[in-house]
């Protein structure tokens, strides 16, 4: 018994099976799948979109997800993406407080809104019993200013 390897030059050597698999294809794909994952990546954010103030401070650790509140330049309300009126916030906050005890609000507010403002909805959110308030800010870039 004799196995042939198919190299005798008969007109069967094209359709030979092929004993390699071709991954470039695979590659390419995969290349192209990374990258419009990278891409769209940090688009995925949640929230309402904000010019937020910078801060040297250092970022704090919380072991639950935070709620988030959101003032826009407009000064309209948002409890995540959803727009809120602000005389029911209180209401919607003692919900979301007695659904979680340990509830913790982290506040928005874009650079444009009034301090004060700002203020006003941390008045409401301590309020409603929730004692854990902060305020987000994009942290600095570079070194110290001169």
């Amino acid at each position: 018994m004799a196995f042939s390897t198919g190299g005798d030059g008969g007109e069967d050597d094209d359709a030979a099976p092929m004993s390699e698999i071709n991954v470039t294809p695979l590659v390419d794909v995969m290349l192209v799948l990374l990258i419009i994952f990278m891409v769209a990546a940090p688009m995925m954010t949640t929230g309402v979109p904000v010019d937020l103030p910078r801060s040297a401070a250092p970022r704090v650790a919380n072991p639950a997800p935070p709620v988030v509140l959101t003032v826009t330049r407009d000064g309209s309300i948002h409890i995540g993406e959803d727009r809120i009126a602000e005389a029911t916030l209180a209401e919607r906050l003692v919900a979301l407080k007695a659904a979680n005890p340990d509830l913790a609000v982290h506040v928005r507010g874009d650079r444009a809104v009034p301090y004060g403002d700002v203020l006003r909805i941390m008045g409401r959110v301590t309020a409603a019993g929730i004692p854990r308030v902060s305020l987000i800010a994009e942290a600095e870039s570079g070194g110290a200013a001169r």
